[in-house]
């Protein structure tokens, strides 16, 4: 028994009569080409959205008043006279306050740096913020599907994630990454490999844990190079929630918009700019550089330049390149710096120091306003590595500036020498009473003009 199907038979009889065998090789190329296309250019994107995240406040018997440093430092007996003098001269420039905080191995005479100190600061802030983040949203650990830590100097084994699956009780084909090395721009490298993750694995839900182990790594030799980091870090960590899912649109607070990132590793300069090493006399810290303002300058020009296009009104992009093109007729020396407060309500600028809030500051030509977050999260928390930019956010949203619709670009830099972007959009209404951080304390800040100078003298 013969089938019969009169309208394929119909579509044959049609292309045999009018069309030669090229020219139906040609059609069905092209209608492969447009499908393609089209679903390259219209297929659903993976939007990543930030459901909410959680920083870690010190209690107050944990702060670090800069007298109580200086004395702490003096009576331990490690220094000589000369480095004491110097890493008070750098504490009563820093920018940071009484109030920043170091893990109670740290107050100890002398400041404990065993495995063991390590692992009691890490297990604190961690499991602290996790539980208020899951508590908050009611959020069931075994649901995680992506973990991400990072902690460029502590990397114990197990590792951090292993402490986090282990303490909450996640499930056991969990996708975890444990990130070292990668310096304070880390947090920024993990949302992006949680990201990248997110767009293989649908409706998944990703945690991403950023903070820098302070017990572990202070450095009791006499280079002045390695001191100075003695005296800006201090502890803090962050949590993030990270969704893929439709169904947490509605409950999200932002949504990633773009991320850029930087290395300028190859060149020599960048690349020794901090380093972990070993001092003539044996003695392991972090070196910082003099050049390292200059070397974060370059790695954010470089990152800038990626990033503009795609967030600058086109007005802006047109003036900067009308001034490139008139210095390179010789008509004016200096580019067109673009107004990034036409791309951005907001600005989280790594706290890493005084000198780089300032640089970035004057580099982007920013307002005092516009860096406000930067330096009072430095003031109050000092540097707490990769998790600063997070408390900045906070601060924002605890002064109530952040709104829906609003755009906020944190820039991160970090050892290697890296620079990266990301840049989020409010996409609710943010509750500025809502428990955070700063909420205790937010009424004192900015802090007056007098008070902050006073740490300059």
């Amino acid at each position: 028994m013969e089938w019969s199907f009169p309208f394929i038979n119909l579509a044959l009889l049609i292309t045999h009569t009018f069309f030669s065998f090229p020219h139906f090789l040609a059609i069905a190329s092209a209608s492969v080409l447009i499908a393609f296309f089209g679903y390259y250019f219209f297929k659903p994107r993976c939007i990543i959205y930030l459901i909410d995240f959680s920083c870690y406040q010190p209690p107050d018997f944990l702060r670090a008043p800069i007298s109580n440093f200086i004395e702490h430092l003096t009576i331990s007996g490690v220094f000589d006279q000369e480095s004491l003098d110097l890493q008070q001269k750098v504490l009563e420039r820093s920018g940071i306050s009484d109030d920043a905080s170091v893990p109670v191995t740290v107050h100890e005479i002398p400041p404990n740096a065993s495995l063991s100190a390590a692992r009691e600061e890490t297990h604190d802030i961690l499991f602290t913020i996790v539980e208020d983040l899951f508590s908050k949203h009611e959020i069931d650990p075994k649901s995680i599907d992506i973990l991400v830590s990072n902690c460029s100097l502590f990397c114990p084994s197990p590792s951090i994630t292993s402490m986090i699956i282990n303490r909450f009780g996640m499930r056991s084909n969990i996708k975890s990454f444990s990130l070292s090395g990668m310096g304070c721009s880390a947090g920024i490298l993990s949302v992006n490999l949680a990201k990248d993750l997110m767009k293989i694995h649908g409706d998944s839900l990703a945690l991403v844990l950023s903070m820098e182990a302070v017990s572990p790594n202070g450095y009791r030799g006499k280079c002045k190079s390695m001191l100075i980091a003695n005296t800006i870090f201090r502890m803090g960590g962050a949590a993030i929630l990270l969704s893929n899912r439709k169904k947490d649109s509605n409950k999200a607070k932002y949504k990633l918009q773009h991320l850029i990132r930087t290395h300028v590793g190859s060149d020599n300069e960048s690349y020794e700019s901090v380093m972990q090493k070993v001092d003539e006399e044996g003695k392991v810290g972090v070196a910082l550089s003099k050049q390292l303002v200059k070397v974060a300058s370059k790695a954010l020009k470089i990152n800038v330049v990626e990033l503009g296009p795609r967030v600058l009104p086109y007005s802006e992009q047109l003036k900067y390149i009308i001034s490139f093109i008139q210095r390179k007729w010789g008509m004016y020396k200096e580019l067109y710096t673009p107004n990034f407060k036409k791309a951005f309500e907001h600005f989280c600028i790594h706290a890493g120091g005084r000198a780089i809030i300032e640089g970035v500051e004057k580099h982007l030509k920013l307002d005092k306003e516009d860096v406000e977050a930067s330096r009072s999260t430095l003031y109050r928390y000092g540097n707490t590595s990769s998790s600063s930019l997070w408390y900045e956010l906070q601060y924002l949203e605890a002064k109530g500036r952040m709104k829906k619709g609003d755009r906020v670009w944190q820039i991160g830099f970090g050892s290697g020498f890296k620079a990266n972007s990301a840049v989020w959009k409010c996409i609710s209404e943010i509750n500025s009473k809502d428990r955070n951080a700063w909420s205790d304390r937010i009424h004192l800040y900015p802090v007056s003009g007098d008070a902050s100078s006073a740490l300059r003298t």
